[in-house]
């Protein structure tokens, strides 16, 4: 991925550090990098929306998957990177854990905990970007909708595979299940992150993975971040269970309205195939991932059933918020981009 702008000193002291060898780091520069993660996260009001924190750790989670351009691999796991991630982790799993409507807990079992699950999304207040998207959104706003989108779609499915070799038993067949639908089972042109960059390229828009990361919220970064930090840590597999269960499970209907806004605005099947797409899977994958993946992990490990519970309302909490200031903008005819985008449209 092309290498970001900073938005601040820790994202800043991050890149100065990365541009310098893994094998001999420089100190001051290092020390300059926790100085300032410590003093960012002493001063921060919301680390969940703060656009320095989140880019900065953004950046850090990118070496895990496509890397950075000019960035050494060996960054990926240097201690250097790891210590950013771990400070910034930790409140920013405390503010999830306070902020996210967790229900009353059910009895662990495949049956009481999809239930529960199903319950729980159902009964999501939240706004709803879809609603707008397919009665009222202009062509900007539908063009915006998928450069916020591509942040995660881009790589979608990449952050909950994390998660296959820490299941075991039916919880992980599951997750392999359901994984292998979303790599198009095995053929390029089928895999769901190439079906968005398709729908990308249709409206006219970059499909190169990140290319749109500097003009996103922090959000928008939180709701990617968010899931690679559940992937990534094998004591968080409760919770990325439950955040795959969740979202799939607020899926099928609502990319039946994102389809339908496209169509309303004159876009044929190329730009709304990948949506389709989803009505139809993702109504299947919802009964898998609320069953045979949450449900089933929570039988075989029940100590793990509150983080199930977690990871879905996590991200049914940061989605809700992006989804607000997205519909706040809109509604208020500004862009809910961080910056206009104006090369967005389309010649």
């Amino acid at each position: 991925m092309r290498i970001p702008t900073s938005r601040g000193p820790v994202s800043g002291a991050l890149l100065e550090l990365l541009d310098s060898s893994p094998t001999a780091p420089d100190a001051a520069l290092a020390a300059v990098l926790r100085e300032r993660t410590a003093a960012a996260l002493a001063e921060t009001v919301d680390v969940v929306q703060d656009d320095d924190l989140q880019t900065a750790l953004f950046l850090a989670y990118e070496l895990r998957y496509s890397g950075l351009h000019g960035v050494d691999d060996d960054w990926e796991w240097h201690p250097e990177v790891l210590a950013l991630c771990a400070a910034i982790e930790a409140p920013f799993e405390q503010a999830l854990r306070e902020r996210a409507s967790v229900p009353e807990l059910p009895e662990p079992g495949v049956e009481s905990v999809a239930a529960a699950l199903f319950e729980l999304t159902g009964s999501d207040s939240g706004p709803s970007v879809s609603r707008y998207l397919a009665k009222k959104a202009t062509d900007e706003q539908a063009r915006e909708f998928l450069i916020l989108r591509s942040i995660y779609q881009l790589k979608e499915a990449d952050p909950h595979t994390w998660a296959i070799p820490r299941l075991r038993r039916h919880a992980k067949a599951a997750l392999v299940e359901i994984q292998a639908d979303e790599y198009g089972g095995g053929r390029f042109d089928r895999m769901h992150a190439e079906l968005f960059a398709r729908t990308m390229r249709g409206v006219g828009l970059d499909a190169t993975n990140g290319h749109y990361v500097d003009v996103v919220p922090a959000i928008t970064l939180a709701s990617s971040n968010m899931m690679t930090m559940f992937g990534t840590h094998r004591r968080l597999r409760g919770a990325i269970a439950g955040h795959l269960a969740a979202f799939e499970m607020t899926s099928s209907l609502p990319n039946r309205l994102y389809g339908n806004g496209f169509r309303r605005l004159g876009y044929d099947a190329d730009v709304t195939f990948y949506f389709d797409e989803h009505v139809e899977a993702d109504a299947v994958h919802e009964q898998i991932a609320a069953r045979d993946l949450a449900g089933s992990l929570a039988t075989d490990e029940p100590e793990l059933l509150e983080d199930v519970f977690f990871g879905a309302a996590a991200g049914l909490y940061v989605d809700g918020l992006a989804g607000a200031q997205q519909i706040d903008a809109w509604t208020a005819g500004s862009s809910a981009l961080r910056v206009q985008q104006t090369a967005a449209v389309p010649a």
